[in-house]
């Protein structure tokens, strides 16, 4: 999809990106720097996040923030620190594009893990959850600010498990926090379906298709672009298909 959009669009907004360290997340954080945006990379593995990091200070003007945080192991203090070191270090926060998932595992219900599936439903749904409820008064803030969810077609699929039920879990999250800020529209509410790209989750989900075949995490960052963007007939409460 062609950016059509100006380079300054997100000039003195402040951007938390989750799962910033590779794949999607991190072609969308490159994408918000690139017009303009203060970027805060959130994601469990460092070395990732400094390689984001050094990408967006070679491509753009800006200088991003780096947070690393294990969702798996976050609590609820943990998510309230966050928020208030952006308010300390910022002073705002615009929006919160959550790309970080786990594929957990791909397997039929019989032989499920329990532990694993625990844990995905936490990283997939609980940590979106948390890290939401706890940045909301922040964002309400603004005079207007978004939240971006990532789901996936696949959430009714055999054997996706944990995965997909967290996905679908997370649009229903997504449909009813938008329902609640219906009335007062400073903050948007959206869900984006990136569909099938070229990602480490991808590989591991599907490890005999050919990834030559795919498209890449950059291919589909202008939907995430548009859903930042502040604009009267800015879209609310809707699933949006990036491909």
């Amino acid at each position: 999809m062609t950016d059509k959009l100006s380079p300054t669009c997100f000039n003195d907004m402040v951007i938390l990106v989750t799962g910033a360290g590779n794949g999607i997340g991190a072609a969308v954080a490159k994408a918000y720097a690139k017009h303009g945006a203060t970027i805060i990379l959130l994601d469990n593995k460092v070395p990732a996040l400094e390689q984001t990091y050094d990408d967006i200070v070679q491509l753009t003007d800006t200088i991003p923030a780096i947070y690393p945080l294990d969702l798996k192991g976050a609590k609820l203090q943990d998510y309230e620190d966050l928020v208030l070191t952006i308010e300390e270090n910022f002073g705002r926060l615009d929006g919160i594009v959550h790309c970080a998932a786990s594929l957990g595992q791909l397997a039929p219900v019989e032989h499920q893990d329990p532990v694993t599936w625990i844990e995905t439903l936490h990283i997939n749904l609980t940590a979106p959850f948390m890290l939401t409820r706890a940045a909301i008064p922040l964002l309400q803030k603004q005079s207007n600010s978004a939240i971006v969810f990532t789901t996936d077609s696949h959430k009714n699929n055999a054997y996706w498990s944990a995965y997909g039920i967290s996905k679908a879990a997370i649009e229903s999250f997504a449909m009813q926090l938008a329902s609640e800020f219906e009335s007062a529209a400073k903050i948007s509410v959206n869900c984006i379906d990136p569909g099938t790209v070229k990602t480490k989750l991808h590989a591991r989900a599907f490890p005999a298709i050919d990834p030559s075949e795919l498209a890449e995490p950059e291919d589909v960052v202008q939907s995430y672009l548009e859903l930042l963007l502040h604009d009267k007939n800015k879209i609310h409460g809707q699933i949006v298909f990036a491909q």
